[in-house]
């Protein structure tokens, strides 16, 4: 895609769909790898349990320092979306990345293998923030929360490929190639990254879809930007909603839900690992469905009130109803995965509380909310386990049982409850901005 070959007169028209995907899409790229590293430790925990003698606790916390930084980054990210543009965040982002996936598959000790996860987790945090400021500039705005759902499928079908092709790879060829070549990748995507995107469509002579700035409209400086968008209601709520419900199923099928179904359902870690894929299957596609869906009715609450409720009930059962028919299983994860793809209202609702010029900052603060569940639930559930750890162990590794399992659970139901109390204390936008 050589710059000339797609120029235009400056103003013509907007950019057409198969270049704004092609633009977008690169940034997809390097979340949906984001993604894949994200899962990878609950499809790696009888490798790395057994190669570093980890407890459930250690463990938590290996697979939570990519949350630690990642959620670290989303404000500044924002800020630098805003201010520095999403093509030059997103280039260095992927080469961080794709140094710390070497290191975690090369490393020989936990301390650097756990300073690999949190180089990836910082890097690729660019992602998500940087894919919605691309849109705002690349799409127009009815197409938002499409845009949004679509972005969150991108992701999730990262995290899928982190579940039985993970296992299958890693049985096959270990699970340090399977890390090495995926830091390859990862450096081919930043350098892409560089040549081909750009900012705003008038790079390549279109019109922008970022909306014009009114006459005599504030102009911010970046700490005024976020002190802005702190101010909208529905950024704080929106913040701790999204860390519920985003947070359960990353817990889940994150870290512990692969060896709660080994441990009792008596799966092979390999069918366990599809079970929790089929989960976030479900939650790529509920993201364009709901998204659309959501554009199409022109209202956000009630989507994001039946999902959150939904998502809820459905961990109830997952957590207290015991031996569950394996179809019946499945077809429940399967619900919660695709209601929990309400996260991405989240996002439009945010986008629509706050003036356009700080989509990346608004989009950074509530994507620090979706990570900050992962972030506090891994290792606050792996410390649950370790207090109710009655000792079994198998090949080195420790087993924990149903009641361990519930009670470290509870916490993310908990978190859930509160968080579908808030959706009804959100602002509607109707989709549309409220602040210019």
């Amino acid at each position: 895609m050589a710059r000339s070959a797609v120029r235009a007169p400056r103003g013509a028209a907007h950019p057409p769909l198969l270049l704004a995907f092609a633009v977008w899409g690169l940034g997809a790229a390097l979340y949906l790898i984001g993604f894949f590293q994200r899962v990878a430790p609950a499809v790696l925990t009888r490798e790395l349990s057994a190669e570093f003698a980890l407890t459930a606790a250690a463990l938590g916390n290996l697979s939570a320092v990519y949350f630690y930084s990642y959620v670290a980054m989303q404000i500044p990210t924002g800020l630098l979306a805003d201010h520095w543009g999403a093509r030059r965040t997103l280039a260095l982002g992927g080469m961080v990345a794709a140094a710390g996936a070497l290191l975690f598959g090369l490393a020989e000790s936990y301390a650097l293998v756990a300073f690999g996860r949190f180089l990836i987790g910082g890097a690729v945090g660019v992602a998500f923030v940087c894919m919605l400021k691309l849109s705002t500039h690349w799409f127009e705005h009815a197409r938002f929360a499409t845009i949004t759902g679509l972005a969150v499928a991108t992701g999730v079908v990262g995290a899928v490929s982190a579940g039985a092709p993970l296992r299958w790879a890693a049985d096959a060829f270990g699970w340090r190639p399977v890390m090495i070549a995926s830091g390859v990748l990862t450096a081919a995507v930043a350098v892409a990254t560089w040549l081909l995107v750009r900012d705003d469509p008038r790079d390549f002579g279109y019109r922008s879809h970022a909306p014009e700035r009114r006459p005599g409209a504030a102009s911010h400086s970046v700490l005024g930007g976020l002190r802005a968008a702190l101010r909208a209601r529905n950024t704080w709520l929106v913040f701790v909603i999204n860390g519920a419900v985003a947070g359960a199923p990353l817990t889940f099928a994150g870290l512990w839900g692969v060896p709660f179904l080994v441990t009792h359902y008596r799966l092979s870690t390999a069918t366990a690992a599809g079970m929790a894929s089929l989960l976030l299957a479900a939650w790529a596609f509920g993201g364009p469905v709901l998204g659309a869906l959501s554009d199409r009715m022109g209202e956000r609450q009630p989507i994001y009130l039946v999902g959150a409720a939904s998502a809820f009930v459905g961990w109830i059962v997952v957590t207290f109803v015991e031996n569950l028919p394996l179809a019946v299983l499945a077809t429940l994860l399967c619900a919660i995965g695709f209601a929990s793809a309400a996260v991405m209202i989240g996002f439009a609702l945010v986008k629509e509380s706050v003036a356009p010029a700080l989509a990346g900052t608004a989009g950074g603060i509530t994507n620090m909310g979706n990570m900050l569940g992962g972030m506090l639930l891994q290792p606050a559930v792996g410390w649950v386990l370790d207090r109710m750890w009655s000792g079994e162990t198998a090949d080195g590794v420790r087993v924990f049982d149903l009641d361990a399992y519930r009670a470290g659970f509870m916490l993310m139901l908990a978190w859930m409850g509160v968080a579908v109390a808030l959706v009804l204390f959100t602002r509607e936008t109707h989709c549309r901005h409220l602040v210019r």
